[in-house]
């Protein structure tokens, strides 16, 4: 009996802290769906694409069955535009696979966050869902290697300043396993720190100053960006949260975007950007300080 008396104690206390957001929520494993030959793009949109402000591009911008593709410069790209033609097409369908699968993915009954505010939450690799919208204000913490899904009824809004963080992961899961499929469109507010695929039924919005270690898809509308970095793990390397701590940004080039070739860790005489390298090679005298 008394045996049994702490075990009913100790599984209260685990379940006080899991509702707490102490205690990281166990889920179902999850299956990365394939991207296809959306997986090179870091924004694909259905309408337009638009950018305004400094941002910076890692990975193909692209746009179908619409063909504008506005902003370019100020905007910079690293990668290749393809605006309306059958890359682009090809990406949209593949995209278009990719969400239903998502939306398709078995969410357990004790992973409905419906209602529930993903800040402050410390959440397992699996599959999560909202019957309706989503909101991130504040850190949401995703703890631990493997698949994360979030299943989006309707919108997917984050407070300015809010952040994705990924401990104990692998190098490029921010943009490989997270996944975010929106029933309706996505904002991410001023100075977000996002991490994850977005693909979103309709539009996505980065306001200014947020960053997305991942890829931007929407599949009906337009994506609009305003002084954002948006990298995609195959182009750049980087990975593992929000800020991108794997990347090998050098000093005084430009926003912590993981932008290819920046890699001198404060000494110039160690960066290929500044020597003329080839962009995305690791630097002279191996990049990293090394």
């Amino acid at each position: 009996m008394r045996h049994l008396t702490y075990k009913v104690r100790f599984l209260g206390l685990v379940a006080i802290a899991a509702l707490a957001g102490m205690w990281p929520m166990a889920a179902q494993a999850a299956t990365a769906p394939s991207l296809g030959t959306a997986a090179s793009f870091a924004v694909l949109g259905a309408s337009t694409v638009t950018c305004t402000g400094p941002s910076r591009i890692v990975g193909d911008v692209g746009v179908s069955p619409g063909s504008a593709i506005t902003g370019f410069p100020p905007c910079k790209l690293t990668g290749t535009f393809h605006s309306a033609d059958a890359v682009s097409a090809q990406a949209q369908a593949d995209a278009t696979t990719a969400y239903n699968a998502l939306k398709g993915a078995t969410c357990p009954a004790a992973n409905n966050l419906t209602g529930t505010d993903l800040g402050g939450l410390t959440l397992a690799p699996g599959v999560y869902c909202f019957s309706s919208s989503a909101q991130l204000t504040g850190t949401l913490n995703l703890s631990g290697g493997g698949v994360y899904i979030f299943q989006i009824g309707s919108t997917l809004t984050t407070a300015s300043g809010s952040s994705v963080l990924i401990s104990n992961a692998q190098p490029c899961d921010a943009s490989s396993n997270v996944f975010w499929q929106v029933g309706s469109s996505a904002t991410l507010g001023t100075t977000t720190a996002f991490a994850g695929n977005i693909l979103a039924n309709i539009s996505i919005t980065m306001t200014t100053g947020a960053t997305l270690d991942g890829r931007a898809i929407a599949l009906t509308g337009a994506v609009t960006m305003d002084t954002n970095t948006i990298s995609t793990c195959g182009q750049t390397g980087g990975g593992g949260n929000g800020h991108r701590t794997h990347c090998n940004q050098g000093v005084g080039n430009g926003p912590e975007g993981c932008d290819p070739g920046n890699s001198n860790q404060g000494d110039p005489s160690r960066s290929n950007d500044e020597l003329g390298g080839v962009p995305g090679h690791p630097g002279r005298q191996g990049g990293n300080g090394k």
